[in-house]
């Protein structure tokens, strides 16, 4: 009764207080709130990532969904380094790299998309297909490493000094890599 009495005092435990390497400890052993608290700490940094890799947001909202996947089912496979983001990755780059294995995209838009009348009204898919090819040629002028390091920036809102500890690089590599990475792409924007 006294042990019953002890179990109430401690009240339920916070896991928004946990690390990220406790949590996934907790989600080895099929602790569902351990996932759901992971996945609130980690997904827009896993979503920036992926997307900076496949440059396609649904490619990498189905790649982010196995990526959890198979976090939770991998968990116990974790192996303690202070670094569960840098895991959570390594999952995410195999899983982008086997999409661009089984497919590969030429456009989002396709010939069928644009038959029909002709309106005279502004197609949004076209619009939007216009904005997103000036944008993946800008991305495509850098070096992968600058692209990763700008997405993770500007998408997921990461400081510098989070990219540079989950990409296992040094601070002022990071800031170097954004920096030349940005006068890049203003000037690749300008010429255009």
């Amino acid at each position: 009764m006294l042990f019953m009495g002890l179990m109430s005092l401690d009240g339920p435990e916070d896991y928004g207080r946990l690390s990220d390497e406790k949590l996934l400890d907790k989600v080895a052993y099929g602790d569902q709130e351990a996932f759901r608290q992971l996945y609130q700490n980690t997904d827009r940094n896993m979503y920036s990532f992926i997307l900076s890799i496949v440059k396609n947001p649904q490619d990498a909202e189905e790649i982010m969904q196995e990526a959890y996947l198979k976090i939770w089912t991998s968990a116990k496979s974790y192996k303690s380094q202070g670094k569960p983001l840098a895991w959570m990755f390594t999952i995410a780059r195999n899983l982008c790299y086997m999409k661009f294995r089984e497919q590969k995209h030429d456009s989002d838009v396709t010939i069928d998309d644009l038959t029909g009348m002709e309106t005279g009204e502004v197609c949004q898919d076209i619009e939007m297909a216009a904005d997103k090819m000036v944008l993946l040629a800008a991305l495509n002028i850098l070096k992968e490493e600058e692209r990763e390091i700008v997405l993770l920036h500007t998408s997921a809102g990461m400081k510098h000094r989070e990219i540079a500890s989950s990409l296992k690089i040094p601070l002022a590599t990071a800031l170097s890599r954004y920096n030349r990475a940005m006068k890049k792409l203003e000037n690749y924007l300008r010429e255009e």
